[in-house]
């Protein structure tokens, strides 16, 4: 990566962030809160709010990843999660006639893997997935040095995928306790951390789901790396024995001895995937 200034922003479900990313060096967070309700172009009066306080004469693109379906190449967004306004944003059109600058858009889990791969512990790694774990399950995929979206920013939609009675999504991420038991995951947490034994078995319900998951992204994808993302990981200890059990069942168990797992430790990761999206586009 080269020392060129873009703009990276993540816009999330309630706040978009953005900062200037400038090789490994990234600057002050500019944040706000997002007019949830409002009409489309008052999100992109936030949007434009973030940008302007980031923008001078030396930035070279600007990056941004949305909750959404995104077409790549002509940088439309439909159905941006919990901003009923954007149906159908044209937002690199919208930003480019604006600032005068490319602009890239793409998926937020995309960005995720981005970020870990330029910035994180997916450094030096050719194939990666980033699972993002949080209320919802995401996924970003890197083939060879790149990221792999597919032609309708569809891929790594693993959650949206049949299991049990449901979906993966429904029972392997932050909402799976909520979903199947009825229970706030925080508070499942503080359980855990306390030994109570009944979150401890929780979590063990939760590691077997999640290896299941990660089976069927090894039958897919076959990476040597998936590091994981969002705020499950952070509960990792609680989980990690019965997800490997259960990717210890993958039929390829050459596959299983190569693989790696790794939680993220990068802060930010979203602002800088989304700067990615500059450096993957070369």
């Amino acid at each position: 990566m080269n020392n060129v200034k873009i703009i990276g922003i993540d816009l999330g479900a309630t706040n978009i962030r953005g900062a200037v990313v400038s090789g490994e060096v990234m600057s002050a967070i500019v944040s706000r809160k997002i007019t949830v309700k409002g009409t489309e172009e008052q999100v992109l009066e936030d949007v434009y709010y973030t940008i302007d306080q980031l923008i001078d004469k030396d930035i070279k693109a600007i990056g941004i990843g949305v909750p959404s379906v995104v077409d790549v190449e002509l940088g439309i967004v439909y159905d941006v999660v919990h901003i009923p306004s954007w149906k159908e944003v044209h937002l690199k059109q919208i930003l480019e006639e604006k600032y005068k600058v490319t602009v890239f858009v793409n998926n937020d889990a995309n960005c995720f893997a981005l970020g870990e791969y330029y910035f994180g512990k997916g450094k030096g790694a050719k194939n990666l997935v980033g699972l993002t774990l949080g209320t919802g399950l995401g996924a970003g995929i890197i083939i060879n040095n790149q990221l792999y979206a597919g032609p309708n920013c569809g891929a790594g939609e693993f959650g949206c995928v049949d299991y049990l009675d449901n979906n993966y999504e429904f029972y392997c991420s932050g909402s799976f306790f909520n979903n199947v038991y009825g229970l706030n995951g925080q508070d499942v947490f503080k359980d855990a951390q306390n030994g109570d034994a009944n979150a401890l078995k929780l979590y063990a319900e939760l590691g077997t789901h999640l290896g299941n998951a990660i089976k069927l992204v090894m039958y897919t994808y076959d990476p040597s790396l998936i590091i994981l993302g969002g705020s499950v990981p952070a509960a990792y200890d609680y989980f990690e024995k019965t997800m490997w059990e259960r990717i210890h069942t993958l039929v390829y168990p050459k596959s299983v001895e190569k693989l790696k797992i790794e939680t993220s430790a990068l802060e930010n990761s979203g602002i800088l995937g989304a700067a990615g999206l500059y450096f993957d586009s070369l």
